[in-house]
């Protein structure tokens, strides 16, 4: 099973309202883009027409690699953009930025490659299953963006109260799958790690301008540093790790809900997802009106399971709910409760009829739509119709296992000068005297030194050859 080979083989159409007002100060433009991450495609608007940060608001975040349309509002200038990946259409003006409010619903039009004939019975039966039990609402690979490009989890960092690494992550970090100029910025910055005179030789470095002249003026304050990415980004970044911690709670809850041979793993960016294939009516029911909580410091629990998983989650991480406020900018970074459904039902579900798949000879494509509302992903509707095809794990991934509640965990620095651990300014909680993987380990600021002191004699030898 394949899907995205061609950007039109995935279609997103946004379902928005909006209030109409004549001189509204907020220019309001159906984006049409391919193969650019709303993120992406923001910033090139606000670059082509030097608009300051947070000028170009949105209703949501859209796949990058798909054929998109979404609303977009700039404020205070008209703008026009007709190029073959990214389109601009006028829809009016309106009083206020846009948001998520905004959307009422996501239509999707995928199409499906490579299926074999044999698979076709289990696609219309899986179909079945998904109209009756729904999918379990999880955040999909994409939501991972940060941890697929191999800067981790940089809210970890936050929490830990660890600026430098968590700017290093963002700024210094190259993905193995970025060819473009930014991943040769980021190779840039790591070589010269603290050299904030250092010029870029990239026009991609742009991006990151105020980073560095922020870094020019307090070399030592990497949260001052970090505050200058782009708030949205920022909110995103946490968002990911909190996202993560959804679905292992969630995953845990279904381990405790179901037996075994009712649950199937579905791997995915961040790990494994579980879902479910059986449920009786009371289950159903039980499960339907659900929600699972999106962790903050005030989150609280009134269903014991849910409590159970939680718990589960947050002595997986070595985590506590209070270490998850950042208080050195607690408006600024900050984990916001939610409560999100735990299954979502696809509307208006139609599965085409199949048909020979011209770029996959010997294979058939089938053509699916549905609707979603905001914040669920229509690539897990799509693995969940086509579930059979996906690697299966062993009995330790899928059933229930008993974790031992682990030893809290004091929110610690790296010095990166000795490369100890230090106790952190916010530190909430006394920790049992432990070693954590930080204190093992050599910050990159000292590496970054001993790198520069090498070439330095490196430099002595040949002067003297």
């Amino acid at each position: 099973m394949k899907i995205k080979q061609k950007p039109e083989d995935f279609s997103v159409k946004e379902s928005f309202r909006f209030d109409e007002v004549e001189n509204g100060p907020y220019r309001v433009y159906l984006m049409d883009k391919q193969k650019l991450s709303t993120f992406d495609a923001v910033a090139r608007i606000q670059q082509r027409f030097g608009l300051p940060p947070g000028s170009v608001s949105y209703c949501g975040l859209k796949d990058k690699q798909g054929r998109t349309e979404q609303l977009v509002a700039v404020k205070g200038v008209d703008i026009d953009i007709q190029e073959e990946d990214l389109r601009l259409k006028f829809m009016g003006r309106t009083d206020k930025a846009l948001s998520s409010k905004n959307t009422t619903s996501n239509r999707f039009a995928v199409t499906v490659r490579e299926i074999e004939h044999r698979e076709l019975q289990e696609v219309t039966l899986a179909a079945t299953e998904v109209e009756r039990l729904g999918v379990v609402n999880y955040f999909d690979s994409q939501r991972f963006g940060a941890l697929k490009h191999g800067q981790g989890f940089i809210a970890k960092d936050l929490i830990k109260g660890d600026f430098e690494a968590a700017l290093h992550n963002y700024l210094a970090v190259p993905s193995p799958l970025d060819l473009t100029d930014d991943a040769k910025v980021k190779q840039f910055w790591s070589d010269n790690w603290g050299d904030w005179t250092a010029k870029v030789p990239f026009q991609a470095g742009r991006k990151y301008q105020r980073i560095i002249h922020a870094l020019r003026d307090e070399p030592e304050n990497f949260l001052n540093a970090f505050l200058q990415i782009d708030a949205d980004y920022r909110a995103m970044l946490i968002f990911e790790y909190q996202s993560y911690l959804w679905n292992e709670g969630v995953r845990r809850l279904l381990q405790l809900t179901f037996p075994r041979e009712h649950l199937f793993p579905m791997p995915y960016q961040a790990g494994t997802l579980l879902h479910h294939t059986e449920v009786s009516p009371e289950m159903a029911a039980w499960l339907r009106d659900r929600t699972f909580p999106l962790l903050a410091p005030n989150s609280s629990f009134k269903d014991p399971k849910i409590e159970e998983a939680v718990k589960w989650v947050l002595g997986k991480e070595k985590l506590t709910l209070e270490q998850m406020r950042i208080e050195e900018a607690p408006k600024l970074l900050y984990f916001k409760h939610e409560e999100r459904p735990l299954l979502v039902h696809p509307g208006k579900l139609v599965v085409g009829k199949p048909r020979p798949d011209e770029l996959n000879r010997g294979f058939l494509k089938v053509n699916i739509a549905f609707t979603l509302p905001p914040g669920s992903y229509a690539t897990l509707v799509v693995k969940r119709l086509f579930h059979f095809g996906v690697k299966k794990e062993t009995q330790e991934d899928v059933a229930p296992r008993k974790r031992e509640d682990l030893p809290q965990v004091s929110r610690s620095k790296v010095d990166h000068k000795s490369g100890e651990a230090r106790p952190s300014r916010r530190q909430q909680v006394q920790a049992e005297p432990a070693a954590t993987a930080e204190s093992q380990q050599r910050g990159f600021r000292a590496q970054q030194k001993e790198k520069k002191q090498l070439k330095a004699q490196r430099r002595m030898e040949n002067t003297k050859r």
